[in-house]
């Protein structure tokens, strides 16, 4: 079943009607709680990093098994800890902001993303999803920026360009939004997550990033240890792999919760807050759900309520169905095919308008 269009007309009810369906208890945040799932993902990453270290002892036909088995499943554990760090960004890890954004600090860092730089740009994406003007990650194109007739032709007709272009947004689109902004707005001077100067950020910001940076250097001075130590081919092969797959979980699932022809963005006085939270899509991803602490299926909830613990979010889920009724959407497409149908079809968006919908040509 394909993604239901967002209904045209604004929701009828408010963000406290929704906030009274739902069981006080499921907005209370219990740091022992949010650590066990942290604990969790920590054992099974260590654990998978333990079995790896006798894969040489193996014949080599045999390893060209065992490393891709292992690099998608440590890679799907590492994701669980980056969603982990991403619910301290939202001070949902616990009551305390000290304890949260230390967590966040420390295991957002350990997978390559600057904590506070992404926690100040992810929460503007919150507090702005689908504002053309103001959202951050995945603003679409306008149809007079990418219309040009040899390559709308070569989209259209070439799925090898579409394959292409998918696999590149997988491995490198986060690294990219990080460096340089990609895939969002265009300012006048240089933007990325590591400068306090950047337009992103604010003069208050300043030492946060700078914590950020260093942070990441303390941890990147730790991989060219192991790199130096063990040899890069070993860095590559029980981190660096597993990293991208963390980059690529990240993306699909950011992705196809924002983009679909059946999702717009809004200008001007089109935009409210509970309107775009209601504009996102919750997908099932089977056992993932679980192990992607339910960012997958609940994300709905998720941005209503940014602060509710993932342990939550679930049960939440159900009591916010039935009071949203047709403005709930959730899709059941294989993701794969999803994640097809979202490339294919979300080229760009109109010039002009309040009401903004993907088009393909």
């Amino acid at each position: 079943m394909g993604l239901i269009q967002t209904p045209l007309q604004p929701p009828p009810f408010t963000i406290k009607q929704l906030r009274d369906a739902i069981p006080s208890y499921c907005f209370e945040r219990s740091a022992l709680k949010s650590a066990s799932y942290l604990a969790f993902d920590l054992v099974m990453i260590s654990s998978l990093f333990f079995v790896a270290s006798f894969f040489g002892a193996a014949p080599v036909w045999a390893q060209f098994f065992l490393w891709p088995i292992y690099w998608v499943v440590q890679g799907i554990f590492m994701f669980g800890v980056w969603i982990v760090a991403h619910e301290c960004g939202h001070q949902a890890f616990s009551e305390s902001k000290i304890l949260n954004d230390f967590v966040g600090l420390i295991f957002h860092s350990l997978l390559l993303v600057p904590y506070h730089a992404w926690r100040i740009s992810h929460g503007m994406h919150h507090k702005a999803t689908g504002h053309f003007e103001r959202d951050q990650p995945f603003i679409p194109k306008t149809r007079s920026e990418v219309t040009h007739p040899v390559l709308m032709k070569v989209v259209e007709e070439t799925p090898l360009w579409t394959f292409i272009f998918i696999g590149t947004k997988l491995l490198l689109g986060f690294p990219l939004y990080l460096l340089m902004n990609s895939s969002s707005h265009t300012h006048s001077r240089r933007t990325n997550h590591f400068e306090p100067s950047s337009p992103i950020f604010k003069p208050k910001h300043v030492w946060d990033i700078i914590v950020s940076d260093i942070a990441l250097v303390i941890v990147l001075l730790g991989l060219g240890w192991f790199s130096r130590t063990y040899s890069f081919l070993s860095l590559t092969k029980y981190y660096i792999i597993p990293y991208l797959w963390v980059n690529v979980w990240l993306v699909i699932i950011t992705l196809l919760q924002h983009t679909d022809k059946g999702i717009p963005h809004y200008r001007g006085k089109e935009w409210t807050f509970i309107r775009v939270a209601l504009a996102t899509v919750d997908r099932d991803y089977g056992i993932l759900n679980h192990l992607f602490h339910h960012i997958t299926d609940s994300h709905v909830a998720h941005h209503l309520f940014s602060t509710m613990p993932h342990y939550h979010a679930i049960e939440a889920t159900k009591h916010l169905k039935k009071i949203l009724g047709k403005y709930y959407l959730s899709d059941d497409t294989p993701i794969v095919q999803a994640l097809w149908k979202s490339s294919r079809e979300c080229q760009f968006v109109e010039d002009r308008g309040d009401i903004l919908w993907y088009k393909a040509k």
